[in-house]
């Protein structure tokens, strides 16, 4: 009876570990479909090098789909509605709507694209049980294996698998955090109160802005872009601003990292641009230089070489006609 009973044991710890995510890949996609599916609210405190911001943030879904309601509680007031695949951004003081998609990594979202290739590029480590926001959470580590991308440290709900506290380190600069995402507070489940869903602001009048968005073919056009190892298109299209300018935008994701790539003419309507061989917002760099007669801006959660190769290898071949 004994040797069954062990045997019985034995049979029940390996379902059990089968059952449990065994690559990164698993884990970081129970992370993103629980912040889609899932019920929460709470306080979200954002921080970087340059300043500490708080929001307020409702998810629930319900027989429609997905809603979510995001209150910026610090500086100018902003709030985002979303309803599945359209965000409306509210601008109070302009009384003005812009229309937009929603981004993929929104915390407590992480994942920018699918991707099969994050664990070549990442080392996993998986460390101690911690507390953030009053719950035990998992925390990981992921360390790069290169210089093109930064490394992530994130805790992770043991109970609902939410997200709830993401931070992008430096590992070349001795772990520096170069920022940190964290709920202060947060309700899972049925505790949420979907009343809050409801913007205070009356805008049924306002003036809305729908961003016209065209998919298109850079390479195609003449340009060839290096992507750094990892990376891969996940967007390419035309924004068309006003009837009179058009900016090209292409996105490359790595599943966590993201690089944003914009081409625009050099005309009267770029004049306010210059070459940039470096710059920092936040957490953001940015880099930009002329390529013939079009203006390249590079700009990402990424480390500045990175851009720098992206831009400094990028050449324009006008396509024979």
């Amino acid at each position: 009876m004994k040797v069954f009973l062990a045997c019985l044991g034995g049979v029940l710890l390996a379902l059990t570990a089968q059952a449990e995510p065994v690559s990164v890949s698993d884990i970081l996609r129970q992370v993103q479909q629980a912040a889609r599916q899932l019920d929460y609210s709470g306080v979200i405190s954002y921080s970087n090098p340059s300043g500490t911001e708080s929001m307020h943030l409702v998810h629930v879904i319900d027989g429609t789909g997905e809603h979510e309601r995001l209150t910026v509680l610090d500086g100018i007031e902003r709030e985002f509605i979303r309803v599945n695949d359209v965000t409306q951004c509210l601008i109070p003081e302009q009384k003005t709507i812009i229309l937009e998609k929603p981004k993929n990594d929104r915390f407590p979202a992480l994942l920018t694209a699918e991707s099969a290739s994050i664990e070549d590029f990442y080392q996993f480590q998986k460390g101690d049980i911690q507390r953030v926001a009053g719950r035990e959470c998992q925390d990981y580590l992921l360390i790069p294996v290169d210089q093109w991308r930064y490394g992530y440290r994130f805790c992770v709900d043991k109970t609902h698998h939410l997200l709830l506290k993401s931070q992008t380190i430096a590992t070349h600069i001795n772990n520096k955090v170069i920022n940190q995402v964290s709920f202060a507070s947060v309700q899972i489940g049925q505790n949420v109160e979907v009343d809050a869903l409801q913007s205070s602001w009356k805008y049924n009048d306002w003036k809305v802005i729908a961003a016209h968005m065209e998919k298109t073919d850079l390479m195609a056009q003449g340009w060839r872009i290096p992507y750094p190892a990892g990376f891969e298109p996940v967007t390419q299209i035309t924004r068309f601003i006003r009837s009179e300018r058009q900016v090209a935008q292409l996105v490359l994701s790595d599943g966590l990292a993201s690089i944003s790539v914009f081409i625009e003419p050099v005309d009267a309507f770029s004049q306010r641009l210059k070459a940039d061989p470096g710059s920092r917002k936040g957490s953001i760099h940015l880099y930009r230089k002329r390529i013939g007669d079009f203006w390249l801006t590079a700009t990402g959660e990424v480390p500045l070489e990175t851009l720098h190769y992206l831009g400094n290898n990028t050449e324009f071949v006008p396509v024979a006609k």
